[in-house]
């Protein structure tokens, strides 16, 4: 199967994204891994016809803001993100007109039409650099709450908080946390800045997926507990592999990241299905606030 999608992906000159929290065999046959937006930006340089995107929803809508004359596919329709349903171009736009005037951050994991009614976006490693970057003292920021007080914490802003949260990370507890470093004292706990601040504060290193493996390269030790989605281990394990890493919790585990298979890969390039196209009138308000944050 892994050599008939390579064959698919030649034929239609098309390039296969995975994100971190792919199944293995997805992250295998990719193009590239990586973080979400990371993916978008590569792509957008490459020459390929069609972008096959194995992750979720949003991920795929960044993709189509960055590369419009791109066709972007999600393999499977129904792989979406909790965290981006619990926040909609409606409710954004009904809390704003609640708020005297002040930047709007949104992390990218949102849906387009939300990125759309914002000042800027920020990634989980970005976060605290842009909230920096903003003169307004005080920011609304959407969706993940505890993306949200990691920023405040780290930069004294007033910060309008949006509950929200990625309930993966958001329910991995102190209990669990010690119970790992319990099992493997020498070992470094890495954290996503998803997680809540009671975790944040047990952390050796906060950062994202991507950071995660950037320090595991770089690091002296030779242990990691690894607090964010346990499909990440994989790209730990290859690109480390005299290294050794373990889950914070088996329990993160997000069921709609690990939906796509490779049969669902040759099926939508054999069928050039599950095509997610962001209207202009959305796109270009969604673009300017992605830049916004490239730029910086």
């Amino acid at each position: 199967m892994k050599e008939k999608v390579k064959e698919l992906l030649k034929e239609k000159n098309a390039i296969m994204l995975a994100h971190n929290y792919q199944l293995p065999e997805i992250q295998d046959t990719a193009d590239m891994c990586g973080d979400s937006l990371e993916l978008s930006r590569k792509a957008a340089k490459t020459d390929a016809d069609i972008i096959v995107f194995c992750g979720v929803h949003f991920m795929a809508e960044t993709a189509s803001i960055l590369s419009p004359d791109k066709t972007v596919l999600l393999p499977r329709e129904d792989a979406g993100c909790d965290m981006a349903d619990m926040i909609t171009a409606e409710s954004l736009q009904a809390k704003i007109d609640t708020l005297p005037p002040m930047p709007v951050v949104t992390y990218v994991n949102s849906t387009a039409a939300v990125k759309a009614l914002s000042t800027i976006c920020c990634t989980s490693a970005n976060v605290v650099k842009i909230t920096e970057s903003l003169e307004s003292d005080e920011i609304l920021m959407t969706p993940d709450r505890n993306l949200a007080k990691y920023a405040e914490s780290q930069t004294g802003k007033k910060i309008h908080i949006w509950d929200g949260c990625c309930p993966y990370h958001d329910q991995l507890t102190p209990d669990q946390v010690a119970a790992a470093r319990a099992k493997h004292p020498d070992a470094v706990f890495m954290a996503h800045p998803e997680c809540r601040p009671e975790i944040i504060a047990l952390a050796d290193v906060v950062t994202s997926t991507s950071g995660m493996i950037k320090h595991a390269q770089t690091a002296s030790e030779k242990e990691f507990i690894v607090g964010t989605e346990v499909g990440l281990l994989h790209s730990l394990n290859k690109q480390n592999p005299e290294k050794t890493f373990y889950p914070a919790s088996e329990e993160l585990l997000c069921p709609d990241m690990k939906k796509i298979t490779l049969e669902d890969v040759a099926a939508c390039l054999e069928n050039l299905s599950g095509e997610v196209k962001v209207p202009e009138e959305i796109r270009v308000p969604a673009l300017t606030a992605v830049e916004r944050m490239i730029a910086l």
